[in-house]
């Protein structure tokens, strides 16, 4: 078993590019392994680290097919709902409260300032 060839930060091969990049360009690793690694170096913890694929292996995106675009507006849709009222609070509602604002907050005055 190999080990990964290892670039310092900015100084990777032409060829090579991390998950965003092929991203950008319209491009996925395609079930590729990881073919090298950007190492970044931290002052005081380890050093970061980014995955690089090879572009030559990358392939297209998959386009977004009607019945993903529905779904994902369903997904989305459903993260408006409060669980608590059921209602469209008319925002993504925080993973922190779990529920809408004024749920959250019932002492709450009208104007949203606490008294």
């Amino acid at each position: 078993m190999g080990a990964l060839p290892v670039f310092r930060w900015r100084l990777a091969p032409d060829g090579y590019a991390t998950y965003r990049q092929l991203r950008a360009r319209g491009l996925r690793p395609g079930g590729q392994p990881v073919a090298a690694q950007l190492e970044r170096p931290r002052r005081r913890r380890g050093p970061l680290i980014a995955y690089l694929y090879r572009v030559d292996l990358a392939e297209p995106v998959r386009p977004m097919t009607p019945a993903r675009w529905a779904a994902l507006g369903k997904a989305n849709a459903a993260r408006r709902i409060c669980p608590a009222c059921r209602a469209d609070a008319g925002y993504v509602i925080p993973a922190s409260l779990g529920m809408c604002v004024p749920c959250a907050y019932p002492e709450g005055t009208s104007d949203g300032i606490a008294a």
